[in-house]
């Protein structure tokens, strides 16, 4: 087992889900239940099945598409939502 990408891969995911609507979703769930052990279990599990498929769909490519070019595809994909993100979308007249 390789810790160090093991620790980077929690840290990192971690990180990612902090204050998503995932997580928010979760809090309002718990909020409204007055069972917040099924909510966590139901969400984690959803979490671990997402995680699941993505980790299987990244093996599965890395077989058929270089790793490098996997790499810059992810790249020009962030960059690409980021710029739209900053990037405010003209208005449209109301007609």
């Amino acid at each position: 087992m390789d810790f160090t990408l093991l620790l980077s891969t929690f840290v990192t995911v971690f990180l990612a889900e902090l204050g998503d609507k995932t997580q928010l979703a979760t809090v309002a769930l718990s909020g409204t239940s007055d069972r917040p052990l099924a909510v966590f279990l139901g969400s984690s599990s959803a979490l671990v099945l997402a995680s699941l498929i993505g980790a299987l769909a990244g093996g599965s490519i890395a077989t058929v598409i270089p790793t490098d070019m996997l790499q810059l595809a992810a790249g020009i994909g962030f960059l690409v939502i980021g710029i739209r993100l900053l990037w405010p979308e003209s208005q449209q007249p109301d007609s």
